[in-house]
Formats: structure tokens, sequence, C-alpha cells
């Protein structure tokens, strides 16, 4: 596990992108009755809460306290897109992702990882790109291998992941590799991870290859997009009874599961003439969010 001292430097280092006070205190009063969007005042808070690290809610209705920043470069990794300051999560995440980027700097062809989104500085809802993300155990690792570890803030403005994906997700590319299949194995094979999010054909494919024991595919899931990264996601800390896990993959490896999603992109069902346009969601207030994600947001 790392030390605390050098979590406590890594969070240090990353709050000073906030200027004067290292953790200013949020420019908005808030109370757990505001019905404002929950976006529009996690957003802009540029540091984490003094608080010890703890989840309060779900990874998509929640909220992050005492976050702890993944550092922008370290020797296996980078943190990419550090304009949207979302490189900070729950101290088992920045641990996970860490140990996962060592194991992908044995790959041939890879020197590490590309890590994108994880969550903002005390969690909630962002003001683009995810539903959950919300409470620090979630983070976008991209397909793309990191051969350089010197990129420059601005080459990690206009960097690109790789897409992964053909025929709508249905197969993979020319692009998918050996490394990509036994780095998302790594990581699933992880005890700390709950499941990993992937476009349909890379787990049909991954399903295809693997000769050994194939339990671990069971933690990959296939979901619309993520065909330039693939989404992790931690279960919640021991002894966390704040934060609330979501319920575990159904039995088995999920192969056919994953066939049969491939089936439909090929060969698309008949649209259901009795479905109703779906109701567009309203946005999520800091009232619909834990009691406790006001004093998150108050907190210094």
């Amino acid at each position: 596990m790392r030390k605390w001292v050098s979590l406590a430097l890594a969070a240090t280092l990353a709050a000073c992108i906030g200027g004067g006070d290292s953790n200013p205190a949020p420019k908005v009063s808030v109370s757990s009755s505001d019905h404002r969007p929950a976006k529009e005042l996690f957003g802009p808070v540029a540091v984490p809460s003094s608080q010890n690290p703890e989840s309060f809610g779900s990874y998509s209705k929640g909220c992050l306290a005492g976050a702890v920043a993944l550092p922008e470069n370290g020797p296996t990794w980078q943190a990419m897109r550090l304009s949207r300051n979302r490189n900070w999560g729950q101290p088992v995440l920045v641990d996970f992702l860490e140990d996962l980027s060592r194991k992908a700097a044995a790959q041939p062809g890879w020197n590490g990882l590309y890590i994108g989104d994880m969550s903002q500085p005390r969690g909630g809802p962002m003001s683009s790109g995810h539903a959950s993300h919300q409470i620090g155990l979630d983070a976008d690792i991209w397909m793309l291998p990191a051969t350089r570890l010197d990129l420059s803030r601005a080459e990690r403005e206009s960097l690109s992941s790789i897409s992964m994906r053909r025929a709508a997700g249905a197969y993979v590319n020319d692009s998918w590799t050996r490394q990509h299949h036994e780095i998302l194995k790594a990581a699933a094979s992880d005890p700390r991870v709950a499941r990993i999010f992937v476009f349909p054909g890379a787990k049909v494919q991954m399903c295809k290859d693997e000769k050994g024991d194939k339990s671990w595919l069971r933690k990959i899931r296939p979901w619309w997009g993520h065909h330039y990264h693939f989404h992790v996601r931690l279960n919640c800390p021991r002894g966390d009874k704040t934060c609330v896990d979501q319920a575990p993959p159904p039995p088995g490896d999920g192969c056919a599961d994953a066939q049969e999603w491939v089936n439909n992109i090929l060969n698309p069902p008949p649209p259901d003439p009795t479905a109703k346009p779906a109701k567009p969601k309203p946005p999520v207030t800091l009232a619909s969010l834990p009691a406790q994600c006001s004093a998150v947001l108050s907190s210094r």
C-alpha cells in the first residue's frame, strides 16, 4: 500500500493548481436541501476536502471526501487531460492504477499506461462525460499503448487514444493486440476490481483467445462505447460503510451474453412499435445525493 506520507505529498502538490491558499473554502454555501444541479457545485471545486478518505453513496450518485491525487507523472504512467482536474480518487484507486501500470510496462511495446478520467477533487456529478466516476473508485484507461512517458501538458491535451472496434463494436480491429488482452486480464484478476467495461467485440475476442481459466472474464462487462478506453470500477474499500457497492456480475464468464450482444449489433432486432420515447433524466441535485455530500462541499 502506498505510504500516507507520499499520498499527502501528492495531494498537496496537486492542490497547488488552486493557487494561493492550497485548500480554499468553497465559493458557494450549500445545504443537504439544495436543489441546484450538483454538477454545477462539484465541478468548480479545484481541491479535495480536508477529511479522511471516504466514499458517500454509489458510483452514479455520490461524492468523495479526502480524495488523493494520482501524480501527473510516474515511472510507468501519465495522467491525461490535466485541464479537467479529474485525476483524483480513493487511495485504493491510486494504488491500483500504479500497480496495473507496472504490469502494463512489462508488456512488449508498452512502457506503462495513459490514465484518463478518474474523479473530481470531491467526486460528485461531472459537467460532461460520465454518469458515474462520482465516488473515487472509477478510472478510464486509454487503449493507446503508452510508449512515451515524457508527454508535456500540451501534448496530453491534444493527443488522442485510438479505437479498437470494427463493425460498430461487433469485432476488434487491427489495433487490438494480445497486450491489450493481458492488461485487461491483469486488471480483472485483481481482487480490488468489481468490474471492467469494454465494448462487446473485445469481450468476445478475449473469450475466444483465452485458453486457460476464464473465470476472470466474469468481471469484463460489455457496454456501449468503451473502445478508446476501458473503464475499471473498484469495490468499495473494506470498512467504508457509507460506500454503496454495485451488485456483483451474474455467475459465469459472461461470454454467451457478450456474443448475444454482438449478434444484436450485426442483426439488430426490429424496433418495438409500442415503445415510448425515453424521458430525459432530470439533473442530479445536491439534495438527491447523500446528506454527507453537503459537508464534503463545505469542508476546508
